[in-house]
């Protein structure tokens, strides 16, 4: 959306209401251009995802999302299957990679995979819910190998404060948490990185609309719920002009042993 619109809608109940109204399926977040931006991972996630589709027979994506991710790939692979455990995104998710022939199963949130042994020789994931280390591991075949970028812990954690106080980090987000499962299952880690990115909102709709699609951050957010906290956070960002969090990040690349 135009500067010149953000700047116009000052009216705390007119922003909260513009950003309660915005669709929220899928993963694409080009909505939020110009009210709020995040600094992007060094390693190039999508170059990564790329290059290892590229070189690939059978490949699995999980926590496809919207799809939107995996669409960027230039080659997909012979088979190409992706999941998704939330049913809007399902439908959003077979439109958007129709084009690459990818099949889009719809999967429950918690294992078994509905896929064979051995399935595939490449698995990814762009910041999956959980990562279930051992069905990785399973539907592996040997020599294949598990990229994936991840949600660090205490990502955004200023933002989640502003609603919900300090709360400890989730151990499960640690990379060398993340690291060890993977080895627990039979993996081995070729590739581990972390990084912390900047994070800019720069209105309240923004921050509503944010809320409402990584519902992680404050998990049982409303805005009617919220709304003091909301209007707090909006006198804050008109004050200042922006609210700064940051945002974790980290990549794991592993492989299963031949």
């Amino acid at each position: 959306m135009a500067e010149t619109a953000r700047v116009s809608a000052t009216d705390f109940d007119e922003l909260v209401t513009e950003g309660a109204a915005v669709p929220v399926q899928g993963w694409d977040f080009s909505w939020l251009h110009g009210r709020a931006s995040e600094e992007r991972a060094p390693w190039g996630y999508a170059a990564l995802l790329a290059d290892r589709m590229a070189d690939a027979g059978g490949a699995l994506d999980l926590d496809t999302g919207g799809g939107e991710v995996l669409a960027g790939i230039p080659r997909p692979p012979r088979l190409l299957v992706a999941t998704e455990a939330w049913p809007p995104n399902v439908e959003v998710a077979r439109r958007t990679l129709r084009g690459l022939g990818a099949t889009v199963v719809a999967v429950a949130d918690r294992p078994p995979l509905p896929f064979r042994h051995a399935a595939f020789d490449l698995v990814t994931s762009r910041h999956p819910v959980h990562t279930c280390w051992p069905e990785v591991a399973r539907v592996l075949r040997p020599g294949g190998r598990y990229l994936s970028q991840q949600i660090g812990a205490g990502t955004v954690r200023e933002l989640s404060e502003v609603f919900v106080g300090p709360r400890p980090p989730r151990d499960s987000q640690r990379p060398e948490v993340a690291a060890a499962a993977a080895r627990a299952a039979g993996l081995r880690v070729v590739d581990l990185r972390a990084a912390t990115l900047r994070t800019v909102f720069r209105d309240i709709a923004a921050v509503v609309y944010f809320l409402r699609k990584v519902v992680w951050t404050v998990p049982d957010f409303t805005v009617d719920r919220y709304r003091p906290q909301l209007r707090r956070l909006h006198e804050r960002i008109e004050a200042e002009g922006e609210f700064v969090a940051h945002a974790r990040r980290f990549l794991i690349e592993a492989v299963k042993p031949d």
